[in-house]
């Protein structure tokens, strides 16, 4: 499955330019990785999101979210944030933020 090219560039302008953070693919999308852990990802046309396990439900409540569910297993720590709900910069930040600060929190790999 492709990825949204216009999606991944927002990410990347959002990230700015950081030496802790790389790119890599995964998943059939493009993943932001800050000092070797997973933060924020593109798949088609979704955020993924890495929150961790204690964050899963609340985010899991907001608006345009769902599981990430991959393999038919749901990764808790994980959510979609669905395209609709990303067209405004604040609230793709947001989300972008979230997923920077729980890769913040994990040692580097």
């Amino acid at each position: 499955m492709a990825y949204d090219e216009g999606l991944a560039e927002r990410v990347r302008a959002r990230l700015g330019v950081d030496p802790d953070i790389a790119e890599k693919r995964m998943f059939g999308g493009m993943a932001f990785l800050y000092r070797g852990n997973m933060a924020v990802g593109v798949s088609g046309s979704d955020l993924m999101v890495r929150v961790g396990p204690e964050h899963t439900d609340a985010a899991l409540a907001q608006p345009g979210t769902r599981v990430f569910d991959m393999t038919g297993r749901p990764m808790r720590g994980w959510i979609l944030v669905d395209s609709s709900v990303l067209a405004e910069e604040e609230a793709l930040g947001r989300w972008i933020d979230e997923g920077h600060a729980f890769a913040a929190s994990l040692p580097p790999k």
